[in-house]
């Protein structure tokens, strides 16, 4: 098996999504990794004690813990573990905790297989240093307003009552933002 990286690796893909995971761990499996899967934090925990694997895709919002947290209790388990937080809902404060953490790199979806890749070998900042500065264009107000949308219909399980509800708007209001596609910046 050979990555791109470095030589054989071995992959632990952490999403609580059904249908992404396994989607992402086959594409991973096609370029020659070893991949394990988990839906949340506790079955990622019990299969980096049993495998330690080399790298490790984190969600970043899961049902059942935070993948911040995981982040650190991965490199509590296998500290030369290379991890990267995935996410749908970036934002640059998530960004830098993740990487204060100690992980190599954070995505926002979608990200593709290529895109990973090259977040895992970015790996070349020694451990102590502190993570580098990052210049981020603020996002436009409509960003944060689609992306605190989306946060909420989340923790509402997509029930669309219920989220224009929390926000404090109409449903039909709220159906009129969802129809548009999302504010890139």
């Amino acid at each position: 098996m050979s990555s791109g990286i470095d030589g054989p690796s071995t992959l632990l893909v952490v999403d609580d999504d059904e249908v992404f995971r396994p989607r992402l761990a086959r594409a991973f499996e096609a370029r020659g990794y070893e991949v394990w899967q988990a839906n949340g934090p506790p079955e990622a925990l019990r299969v980096a004690r049993e495998h330690a694997p080399e790298l490790a895709l984190v969600d970043l919002r899961m049902p059942d813990g935070s993948g911040l947290d995981l982040v650190r209790d991965l490199l509590a388990i296998e500290p030369c573990t290379n991890v990267v937080v995935l996410t749908g809902y970036g934002s640059i404060a998530t960004a830098l905790e993740a990487v204060r953490r100690g992980a190599t790199h954070y995505l926002t979806k979608p990200a593709d297989v290529d895109e990973i890749l090259a977040a895992f070998a970015r790996k070349d900042l020694p451990s102590d240093a502190d993570p580098p500065e990052v210049e981020v264009e603020a996002p436009s107000l409509a960003r944060m307003e689609w992306e605190h949308i989306q946060r909420v219909l989340t923790d509402c399980h997509g029930n669309i009552s219920h989220a224009a509800e929390r926000l404090g708007i109409h449903r039909r209001s709220l159906q009129r933002k969802l129809s548009k596609y999302p504010v890139r910046r």
